[in-house]
């Protein structure tokens, strides 16, 4: 235990000299490769057999190395010496905790702690994936009510023909009662679940793909609403699409989001080399898009069972739907993950 805690005693310090050092005698990029190659090379050699790696040894490399990363990020913040270095402290970082056994399921700590963090952190993707489905959302308004053809441009002439004769039924919203609870409720969120991947994997295409099926989604949305406008009925139909459409509407907007992040980190790969920058950003992503299919499940559960009923249930009970829907994507997907980030940070100080 002596010899441990001297031995971090020990590696304080020299990490102590070696940052004041960096600040006050900065050497040449090639002098600080040749002084270190020999061992980047060794340890990287290592790596590729990390069974045969002390775990002791592993630390005290990985600690040496991220002195190194801070060196070359102060020094040659713009240098392929630095994305190497990245590159091989992210896989040490990886091997160290590869194999660290997990206590119980990891899905409560997905669900308290990993997947809030990162929400934390995709906040600005959010805004921008917000802002260009309000854009065309209201594009698509002011386009239906500019042009009579633009709606059956968008919804089709069946959909369109099919609402009129509902509407001349007296039940507008009859759409939502065409097919049993059971079998609506598996082919909306099927639907729902295919069309956010759609929108998630569009990405791949650069953040613009995922813009576009946005602002594709968006329009339709606006649309739709400017014929029943049209009609006389914006109220009935926007309060019966938000009972599902709180959670339906916010979760396709999240997966934009995440559509974003994917496409940012292939486009702009910062200090990491493109293959590791896009790799991070999909593993990033695909944690948020594994967030979101629990609520289009309840999304689709409510559509296909519960907003059939909008003109026969209570309307305190409608609004109630909408209100806890609302509550739970502001609480879990921005103000609880500021909370669980502020605790997160005040535990590492």
């Amino acid at each position: 235990m002596i010899l441990k805690s001297s031995k971090i005693s020990f590696l304080c310090a020299e990490k102590f000299i070696y940052s004041q050092c960096s600040y006050t005698c900065p050497m040449k990029e090639i002098t600080f490769i040749n002084r270190n190659k020999a061992r980047w090379e060794t340890f990287e050699q290592q790596l590729k057999k990390p069974s045969k790696v002390n775990p002791d040894s592993l630390a005290d490399q990985f600690i040496q190395l991220t002195d190194d990363l801070a060196f070359a990020r102060t020094f040659y913040p713009r240098s392929h010496t630095l994305r190497y270095l990245n590159s091989l402290s992210q896989k040490t970082h990886q091997e160290i905790y590869r194999n660290k056994r997990e206590r119980g399921s990891r899905i409560p700590s997905f669900i308290k702690t990993e997947l809030p963090l990162i929400l934390r952190s995709a906040r600005p993707y959010f805004l921008i994936s917000l802002l260009v489905f309000m854009s065309a959302w209201a594009l698509g308004v002011v386009s239906a009510l500019t042009n009579d053809d633009f709606v059956r441009m968008i919804m089709g002439d069946q959909y369109v023909n099919m609402t009129l004769d509902n509407i001349e039924k007296g039940d507008p919203m009859a759409v939502y009662g065409q097919m049993d609870e059971t079998p609506m409720f598996l082919a909306i969120t099927f639907n729902n679940v295919y069309v956010s991947f759609i929108v998630f994997l569009f990405g791949l295409l650069t953040p613009l793909g995922t813009i576009f099926q946005l602002f594709r989604n968006g329009v339709m949305v606006g649309a739709f609403q400017a014929f029943f406008y049209q009609k006389n009925l914006l109220g009935i139909s926007t309060y019966t699409i938000l009972i599902h459409g709180t959670l339906e509407l916010s979760a396709i907007v999240l997966a934009g989001g995440a559509g974003i992040i994917l496409g940012k980190y292939l486009l702009f790969p910062g200090t990491y080399p493109r293959k590791e920058s896009f790799v991070y950003g999909v593993k990033k992503g695909i944690k948020i898009m594994l967030g979101l299919v629990p609520v289009f499940v309840v999304a689709g559960f409510i559509e296909g069972f519960i907003t059939r009923h909008y003109n026969t249930m209570e309307h305190w009970v409608n609004i109630l739907i909408i209100i806890l829907s609302l509550v739970f994507i502001v609480w879990y997907f921005f103000i609880y993950p500021e909370l669980v980030y502020r605790k997160y940070k005040a535990g590492k100080n």
